[in-house]
């Protein structure tokens, strides 16, 4: 898992040549403006998630504790502030049902070791080791979710 801010992306686009990719897209786009729902940037390989809901409690995000196996995801604060729950994979022992393949999602009843908060222009990046429960406000948010294919 890597938390920074948008300013220091650019340390981070070695990693991944997609990571650059979405960087671009960010700096490049009306962030106010851009529909809501699904994007293909790059084909399937690199798809983006714009979302603007209301956050959720920490129950209510807790009991989706997700990881993925076929995306890295690159999660952007626009506007709010977003509190999320992590763990990392190896330390989780309850799976809830089985992997989506489908979905590309695993979801664990484990509780989060720790919580950490992204605010406006801080960007997340977790792969498929990092079990996150994300929405977690009291108040409005505006992100991105990029699915960056492995």
């Amino acid at each position: 898992m890597i938390i920074d801010h948008l300013k220091n992306a650019a340390k981070y686009t070695s990693l991944n040549p997609l990571f650059e990719r979405a960087f671009e897209f960010i700096n490049a786009t009306n962030l106010e403006s851009i529909a809501l729902g699904n994007h293909e940037i790059v084909g399937r390989n690199l798809r983006l998630i714009v979302a603007d809901e209301n956050g959720v409690s920490e129950s209510v995000s807790t009991s989706e504790f997700e990881c993925h196996n076929q995306h890295i995801d690159i999660q952007f604060c626009i506007s709010g502030v977003e509190r999320f729950g992590w763990k990392p994979r190896n330390s989780c022992s309850f799976p809830k049902g089985e992997y989506s393949k489908e979905k590309d999602v695993l979801i664990y009843n484990d509780a989060p070791d720790m919580f950490f908060t992204l605010k406006e222009m801080q960007f997340v990046i977790l792969y498929p080791e990092d079990v996150h429960a994300p929405m977690i406000s009291e108040g409005r948010i505006r992100k991105l979710i990029f699915k960056v294919r492995i």
